[in-house]
């Protein structure tokens, strides 16, 4: 039981009242998500509502799926979302429900509601139920088939159910108040007919109920105490509990509350826009690490305790809210930086010959794989004459306050010594090609012996010993925030950038948290598991390493 000085949110304290006045005896959620697409970030908020909820009350939470739109959904995003859940931590234990499993109780329930007079077949087309049901502004009318009979409508019903009629020619219609100011209240549609295959069940019907009608059965069913959702559904809740209260389902009646979304700023987590991304093949799929869904951000580097505590930070609000993005990757960091190794990257190189070493020279130096965690240890570094550092950390014009190699200037290499460039080496295009340089066997980093200093340090890799690999930078996908009409007109051509002439320590090799490293001074890689191969190492940057995100 929680502790009045804690400081609990709105579904909190509603929820603290029911247990403490007996309303219910344990607190019993779900999450139920119809299985048409991947989860997103706006989903993990979601789920983790609930199931947060369920587990500080030592209650129980469901995963259902809301699978009865044969239509639409399909295994591959069953078993995504299973996938997901798991990986984000939140067990189910042995609750997984699917709406399908629950195709004759809620048709028996439809049954029942004919008997009781509150549902009639109606054989108006969907244009005409819509005309017919008015506006806003404006009442509805009664639908012509409003009065059939009982036994009519059972008559109707069962023949809709062995397939006697075409699609859209007739549904089924909760009969409650064509006139109520809820357009959700104006006789809503409940069961419609569809010759669909279902994943899952096959051809067992060709009848399926509307979510709001099966929804609030599947919850009395499961024994859900709070059925928690967005604040879209608000206006939807009168009909939950009409459907409850007309079934006459008195004991332990499910309580629905709603809560308002979170959304990212600059992020688009509409499944309707995800799905025409991917089936345009403007993404790389679902796991397209330019996507919020959480097998984008797992492909992205993100990892479970980074977006466990982003929403454990963010709250619960009743209304929708937009979180700036720079939050979620602040968590991000913190996670990252005690458990990535720091290693040494070039994205894009030029060559740097340390002439006064041999050809053949090579020696061992130590570096730190965490400043920030002895644990992790040490690795040792390969220096060799021909070394690779990034193209801007040399200049031939250097502007003020630079730092880095300049001709007949030095700077030390990261974990090494000083080096000085004294010769310059271009191509017939005027594109420098090589710099010639020496090294001081007297500046060698850690041994304390240096007696002057330079400004600048610089991070480099051996070419010799160094790994090939491509390195992609990740942009906004889009240049506005997009509508269903400009969806494809706002993509971000520059959404993507890879540099294919990277190198790479060979540690990256062996070392890594899970794939993840920080590359020195460039941010938050991974080692992108669907692309790489034997041939060539594939990163994505995760994060950068610095954010104007201050926090609370």
């Amino acid at each position: 039981m929680c502790n009045d000085k804690e400081n609990l949110n709105f579904i909190d304290r509603l929820v603290k009242i029911d247990l403490e006045e007996g309303v219910c005896k344990e607190i019993h959620t779900r999450f139920p998500p119809e299985p048409n697409g991947y989860l997103h970030i706006g989903s993990a908020y979601a789920i983790n509502i609930s199931y947060s909820l369920a587990k500080k009350y030592n209650g129980k939470f469901n995963l259902r799926f809301d699978d009865t739109n044969p239509q639409k959904e399909d295994i591959e995003f069953v078993e995504s979302i299973k996938d997901d859940m798991k990986w984000l931590g939140f067990d189910y234990e042995d609750r997984l429900f699917y709406g399908s499993d629950y195709g004759n109780e809620i048709y028996e329930y439809a049954i029942y509601l004919i008997k009781k007079g509150k549902a009639y077949v109606c054989d108006l087309s969907s244009d005409e139920i819509r005309e017919f049901r008015g506006t806003l502004t404006t009442k509805g009318k009664n639908s012509p088939y409003r009065e059939r009979t009982i036994e009519e409508n059972l008559d109707l019903f069962y023949k809709m159910k062995k397939g006697c009629f075409k699609e859209g020619e007739r549904v089924l219609r909760a009969k409650i108040d064509m006139e109520s100011p809820n357009m959700n209240m104006r006789d809503p549609v409940i069961y419609r007919i569809s010759y669909t295959p279902h994943y899952k069940t096959k051809d067992q019907w060709c009848i399926y109920p509307m979510y709001d009608y099966a929804h609030p059965i599947q919850d009395y069913t499961e024994g859900i105490s709070h059925s928690l959702c967005s604040a879209e559904f608000k206006d939807h809740r009168p009909l939950y509990e009409w459907v409850i209260n007309e079934l006459d389902l008195e004991k332990n009646k499910p309580r629905q509350i709603e809560f308002g979304r979170m959304n990212l700023s600059g992020v688009v987590t509409s499944k309707r826009y995800l799905k025409a991304l991917v089936a345009n093949k403007t993404v790389d799929g679902w796991d397209d690490p330019r996507l919020p869904t959480i097998k984008g951000l797992r492909r992205r580097g993100y990892t479970r305790e980074s977006i466990i505590n982003f929403l454990g930070e963010i709250g619960v609000s009743k209304s929708e809210s937009v979180v700036d993005v720079a939050m979620l990757e602040h968590s991000l960091r913190q996670d990252l930086k005690g458990k990535a190794p720091s290693i040494m990257a070039v994205l894009d190189p030029i060559k740097v010959v340390v002439t006064n070493l041999q050809d053949d020279y090579i020696e061992y130096l130590d570096g730190d794989n965490n400043s920030e965690n002895e644990e992790m240890g040490k690795r040792k570094i390969p220096f060799t004459k021909n070394l690779y550092i990034e193209r801007e950390d040399f200049s031939e014009n250097p502007p003020k306050k630079y730092n880095r190699l300049i001709l007949n200037g030095e700077v030390r290499l990261k974990h090494g010594y000083f080096i000085k460039c004294n010769e310059v080496i271009k191509n017939e295009n005027g594109i420098i090609t090589e710099l010639r340089c020496t090294y001081d066997p007297e500046t060698k980093s850690g041994t304390g012996f240096t007696k002057r200093k330079v400004k600048g340090t610089i991070h480099w890799v051996s070419q010799e010993h160094g790994t090939p690999c491509d390195i992609r930078i990740f942009n906004s996908l889009f240049t506005e925030v997009p509508s269903s009409d400009n969806l494809f007109e706002v993509l971000n051509p520059n959404s993507i950038e890879i540099k294919n002439n990277a190198f790479v320590e060979s540690a990256a090799l062996d070392l890594g948290y899970e794939g993840r490293f920080q590359f020195i001074r460039h941010g938050y890689f991974i080692k992108d598991f669907k692309l790489s191969n034997d041939d060539k190492l594939v990163f994505n940057k995760i994060v950068a390493l610095k954010s104007s995100y201050k926090g609370n």
